[in-house]
C-alpha cells in the first residue's frame, strides 16, 4: 500500500497540480447489543479504501475508491484533478493553504489489551449480567446494554512530501434501564447517554468502566423517577454534573468555534455561529474561571491522534482564555484568513468523504472545588445529571437541555429527587454566569461517537473534558 500511495503521489505530481494528498484508511468495528437478557446484535464490519485531494487553478476536487488496483489508483486520481479543474471555474477566491512540516512518522493508540484480543463470550456475558442486574427490579421493562470497538489504519502521503502512519483503538460502551408505571416511563444510562462513554484505548478502559457495579444504582434511580415530582418552574443556582457539561461544551462551544461554520460555508446544513470574526480577542464568552481548549494530544481522549487528515501534527490550542474568545478550530484553508497557522481539526469520516473541520478533545479546564464543597457551599439550588433532550439554534446561542434526573439542593444537601428536569439559557450569559468549577479530582474525558455534520452528513468521534460546574440565576422547568 505504501508503494501504491507513492506511486499516486508522483502521478500528481505529474499532472503538475498545485497541491495532493491521498489517505487510505482501514476501519473495523465490532459491535454488541444485548436487550432484556437476550443478545440482540453482534456485529464486525471492515471497510477500507482511498480519498483523493487535489488544489488545480485554486479549486478542490476530490474522488474515492475501495478498488486498490494500481489502474483504479490512477483513474481515480485523474478524476480528482478533472473535478478541480470544473471547481477552479467557479471560485471566487482561490484556495490557499497554510504552511504545514511535511512530516514522515507514526503514531499509534497506547493501550493495555486489544479489545478485539478479547474473546466474544467474555464481552457478550459482560452485557448479560448488567441487563440481568437491571431487571432484577420489578418496574424495569427495558434493559439495553452495548460494547463498540473501533480500530482504524490510515496512510496519508501528499505532495509536500509528507507520509503518515497512524493505528489509532477506540473502545466504550453503557447501558439504559427504562421504567414503566402506567403511561409514564422514565430512564437512567449509565455511565452516560449516547450510547455510554467511549475513549482511544483498549479493553481496559471498559474494565475501569464499573458496568456491573452501578447497574443496581441505575435501576433503583430509574424506578425512583417514576414517582418523583416533576421539577419546578423557577429561576435558581445550578449544578451539572460532568457528563452533561460535555454536551453542554460541545453544542454551545465546540460547535460555534468551527471557523468553516463561522465563515458560513457549513450554514446549510449545520447553521452559522454567533462567535464571528469580529469578536476574537475580545468578546466575554464567559466569566473569568472559564478556559476551554481544544487539545488533540490528550491521552485517551476519543478525539486524540497523531495528526489530522491534512498531515497537521496534533497540538493544544486555546478557544477561551479567561472568559475571552481566542481561538478557532482550523483548517490549513480557513486559517490563513485569521492569520494563523492550522491546529490540526480536519478530519472524515473515512476514506469515501472529504475531510471537515471537526472537533477533537474540546475540554473546559478544571477548576479548584471539591464536589462535596461545591453542594455544601449551595443554599438553594438545583443538580441536573445526564443528557436526555437537547435544543439549540443555528447560531449556537438560545439552548435547552433536558437531563435524566435532577436533584433539589437545600442548606448545602441534595435533598429531593426531580424528574423531566430542563435549563434553559442564552450561552454567552450562560457561561458568564459559572462562578465555579470542581477540580482535577473529578475531571473526566466524555467520548461522544455521534458527532453529525456536513452535506452528505459525516460522524465523527470526539470528546470533551469536563468536571461538574455551578451557574448562577438560570431558567428551569416548563413555565405555564
Amino acid at each position: 500500500m505504501r508503494d501504491k500511495l507513492k506511486s499516486v503521489i508522483h502521478h500528481l505530481k505529474s499532472k503538475k497540480v498545485a497541491y495532493g494528498d491521498i489517505r487510505y484508511v482501514s476501519t473495523t468495528h465490532q459491535s454488541i447489543n444485548v436487550k432484556d437478557r437476550v443478545v440482540e446484535s453482534v456485529s464486525q464490519d471492515e471497510d477500507s479504501g482511498v480519498g483523493i485531494r487535489v488544489i488545480v487553478d485554486g479549486g478542490w476536487g476530490f474522488a474515492a475508491t475501495s478498488e486498490l488496483s494500481d489502474g483504479e489508483l490512477i483513474k481515480t486520481a485523474n478524476l480528482a484533478i478533472k473535478i478541480a479543474k470544473t471547481s477552479a471555474m467557479t471560485v471566487k477566491n482561490k484556495v490557499r493553504l497554510a504552511r504545514v512540516k511535511p512530516y514522515i512518522d507514526k503514531y499509534s493508540t497506547k493501550y493495555k489489551e486489544d479489545p478485539f484480543a478479547v474473546p466474544l463470550d467474555e464481552k457478550i456475558d459482560l452485557l448479560l449480567k448488567v441487563t440481568e442486574i437491571l431487571h432484577a427490579k420489578r418496574m424495569i421493562k427495558t434493559a439495553e446494554a452495548s460494547l463498540d470497538f473501533y480500530r482504524i489504519k490510515k496512510f496519508f502521503c501528499s505532495t509536500e512530501g509528507a507520509f503518515i502512519e497512524q493505528d489509532i483503538i477506540e473502545s466504550g460502551g453503557g447501558y439504559m434501564a427504562t421504567a414503566v408505571s402506567g403511561t409514564e416511563s422514565q430512564r437512567r444510562t449509565y455511565p452516560s447517554s449516547h450510547r455510554g462513554d467511549f475513549a482511544c484505548a483498549g479493553y481496559e478502559f471498559i474494565r475501569q468502566m464499573g458496568l456491573i457495579e452501578n447497574a443496581e444504582r441505575v435501576a433503583d434511580e430509574a424506578v425512583a423517577l417514576l414517582k418523583a415530582p416533576v421539577c419546578p418552574a423557577t429561576e435558581t443556582t445550578i449544578i451539572i454534573t460532568g457528563s452533561q457539561m460535555a454536551l453542554q461544551i460541545h453544542e454551545s462551544c465546540g460547535h460555534p468555534s468551527e471557523l468553516d461554520r463561522v465563515l458560513g460555508t457549513e450554514i446549510s446544513l449545520a447553521g452559522g455561529s454567533f462567535m464571528t470574526l469580529d469578536k476574537l480577542g475580545r468578546f466575554k464568552y464567559g466569566s473569568p474561571i472559564v478556559n476551554i481548549v481544544a487539545d488533540s494530544t490528550i491521552k485517551g481522549g476519543l478525539g486524540t491522534f497523531g495528526y489530522d487528515d491534512e498531515g497537521v501534527k496534533a497540538c493544544r490550542t486555546n478557544i477561551i482564555k479567561e472568559g475571552v474568545l481566542v481561538g478557532y478550530l482550523t483548517s490549513r484553508e480557513t486559517a490563513p484568513l485569521i492569520n494563523a497557522v492550522s491546529n490540526g481539526c480536519m478530519r472524515a469520516d473515512g476514506w469515501s468523504k472529504i475531510p471537515l473541520i471537526r472537533m477533537t478533545n474540546i475540554n473546559l479546564e478544571p477548576g479548584e472545588w471539591e464536589y462535596d464543597d461545591l453542594i455544601a457551599d449551595t443554599k438553594d439550588g438545583i443538580l441536573f445529571d445526564t443528557n436526555k433532550t437537547w435544543s439549540i439554534d443555528d447560531r449556537r446561542l438560545n439552548f435547552q437541555f433536558g437531563t435524566e434526573v435532577a436533584w433539589q439542593i437545600k442548606n448545602g444537601k441534595k435533598v429531593q429527587m426531580y424528574k423531566n428536569p430542563i435549563y434553559t439559557g442564552i450561552t454567552p450569559q450562560f457561561w458568564n454566569s459559572c462562578d465555579a468549577i470542581c477540580n482535577m479530582n473529578h475531571w473526566h474525558i466524555w467520548g461522544i461517537p455521534s458527532c453529525g455534520k456536513g452535506e452528505p452528513m459525516q460522524t465523527a468521534h470526539v470528546a470533551h473534558g469536563a468536571s461538574p460546574c455551578r451557574f448562577r440565576n438560570i431558567s428551569v422547568g416548563v413555565r405555564k
